[in-house]
C-alpha cells in the first residue's frame, strides 16, 4: 500500500521543514484517513495486558487537596481495569511491534529521515480522560484513530519548567497563553514540536496514536563513542599530547591534579578530535549505531523461510519491504549498513545495495530483484539473504493479490 505524505496539499515537505519543523504546530484535517478502523478501544485494553507489551495505566482522583494521579506500569492484568475512577487512560508503546498495518503508516511521515523515528504509542481514554498538561522532549505527530480528543497547545518549555510535586508523572498547571484549541476527529493529525506544552482531553471513547521522532542526546552519542573506541583502541591510542611535566608551582602539593594541566589536555583533545580523519570515521560509526538503536527490544516470530518459497511468492506477484518495526540506516563513505544499532559488516556489495533499497522504501518484486543481478549464482545468494532477513524480522514478505 502506497501511502502519501500526511501534509496538506498547500504545504510541501520543504515548506514544512523550513516553517514548521521544531518551530510551530500544524493541524492537518483528515491527514491520515488510513488509520481509521485499524483499532477499537477493546483491542488496546486487551493488548495492554499482554506479557511482552510495554504499557502504563494512568488514573486521576479528585481529593480535598486537589487532583492526585497514580501510575502503574506493565505488566498489567484484567484486575487492574476493575473499579477504575471516572478518569483514566491506558498507553501502549511500540505499537508497530504488534501491527504491521499500523507500522506501514510511517510512510506518511517519510519526508523526515528514518533514523529519527522512535515508536508509535497509543493512548486510550474515556470521556474526560487525560495524562495532564505536559511537554515532551521529542517531536510528535498526534493522529486521531477513534473518537475525539480536544487538544490545547500553549507555551514553550525548557528544563527549568516546574512540575507538580509528589506526582508520579511529569505534569504542570501553567500552559501559558493558548495558541491552539481544537478537537481532533478520526483521521486528523496534529504536529506538536518538542518542548511545546500540550494538553489532551478525551471527548468520548477515543484512541490517539503518537508517532514520535527523536534526536540522540549527548549521553547516547558518548556511550556509543566509548563502545567504538573500546574496539578501535589502536587508532586513537597513539595520539601524542604535549603536556609539561609540571605546570604547577613547586610549592603546590605533588598529589594535586593541576587544573591548568586538565585544561591543557582538554584543549589538545578537542584539537585532535576536530582535525582527525580517523576520528571522523569513528564518530560517524558511533552516530549510526546510536540513531539506529531501538528503545524497545524487537520481538520476532519463530518463522523459517526458504529460498524456493520466497521465489514462488515473488514470482506470483508478491514483494518484500522493510518491517517498520526495524531501524535501518547506512553511510556512504565508507558504505556501511546498520540495523537496530548494529553494523552488519558481513554484507557484500549486492546485499548492501539491496538492503539499502528496501530501507529507502522500495518494495522489491521479483522483476526488480532479478534485474539487478549479474548471474544465477548471485540471484540465489540474494534469495538466501532475503530468507535470513525475513527470519531476523528486518523485512516482510507480502503476497500479491
Amino acid at each position: 500500500m502506497n501511502i502519501p505524505f500526511c501534509l496538506p496539499e498547500n504545504i510541501t515537505p520543504e515548506d514544512f521543514l523550513q516553517n514548521y519543523w521544531q518551530k510551530r504546530p500544524l493541524l492537518i484535517r483528515n491527514g491520515l484517513p488510513q488509520i481509521v478502523g485499524l483499532f477499537e478501544p477493546q483491542d488496546i485494553i486487551e493488548l495492554a495486558q499482554e506479557e511482552d507489551v510495554t504499557s502504563r495505566l494512568v488514573k486521576t482522583y479528585q481529593t480535598e487537596e486537589g487532583e492526585k494521579w497514580s501510575l502503574k506500569r506493565s505488566p498489567l492484568s484484567a484486575e487492574d481495569f476493575d473499579d477504575l475512577p471516572e478518569r483514566w487512560s491506558v498507553l501502549v508503546q511500540n505499537l508497530e511491534q504488534w501491527s504491521p498495518e499500523l507500522g506501514a503508516l510511517w510512510q506518511a511521515f517519510s519526508f523526515l529521515p528514518q533514523w529519527q523515528r522512535d515508536d508509535i504509542m497509543v493512548s486510550y481514554a474515556q470521556a474526560g480522560g487525560s495524562v495532564g498538561k505536559h511537554y515532551d522532549e521529542y517531536d510528535v505527530f498526534l493522529v486521531q484513530g477513534y473518537g475525539h480528543r480536544r487538544w490545547q497547545l500553549g507555551k514553550w518549555c525548557d528544563p527549568s519548567t516546574e512540575f507538580q510535586p509528589n506526582q508520579p508523572i511529569r505534569i504542570f498547571d501553567d500552559m501559558g497563553d493558548l495558541i491552539l484549541d481544537e478537537v481532533l476527529s478520526p483521521g486528523d493529525v496534529l504536529y506538536v514540536p518538542s518542548r511545546l506544552a500540550h494538553y489532551g482531553v478525551a471527548q468520548d471513547d477515543c484512541l490517539t496514536f503518537s508517532f514520535g521522532l527523536r534526536f540522540p542526546n549527548a549521553a547516547d552519542l558518548l556511550e556509543n563513542l566509548c563502545k567504538t573506541l573500546e574496539h578501535q583502541t589502536n587508532i586513537m591510542a597513539n595520539s601524542q599530547f604535549t603536556v609539561p611535566f609540571r605546570l604547577s608551582p613547586q610549592n603546590q602539593p605533588t598529589a594535586l591534579l593541576d587544573p591548568q594541566m586538565v585544561a591543557t589536555l582538554k584543549t589538545q583533545l578537542i584539537e585532535l578530535l576536530q582535525h582527525s580523519n580517523q576520528f571522523d570515521e569513528l564518530f560517524t560509526h558511533s552516530v549510526a549505531m546510536a540513531v539506529s538503536t531501538r528503545r524497545y527490544e524487537q520481538l520476532t516470530e519463530e518463522n523459517e523461510f526458504y529460498p524456493d518459497e520466497v521465489q514462488e511468492i515473488l514470482e506470483a506477484g508478491g514483494w518484500v519491504q522493510q518491517d517498520a518495526n526495524v531501524k535501518i540506516v547506512y553511510t556512504e563513505s565508507p558504505l556501511r549498513v546498520y540495523v537496530n544499532g548494529e553494523w552488519i559488516d558481513e554484507l557484500n556489495d549486492a546485499e548492501a545495495n539491496l538492503l539499502i533499497r528496501i530501507a529507502n522504501g522500495d518494495a522489491v518484486s521479483w522483476n526488480k530483484l532479478a534485474s539487478k543481478v549479474e548471474n544465477q549464482d548471485q540471484l540465489e545468494l540474494l534469495l538466501d539473504s532475503l530468507c535470513d532477513w525475513l527470519d531476523s524480522g528486518w523485512i516482510l514478505l507480502e503476497e500479491g493479490e
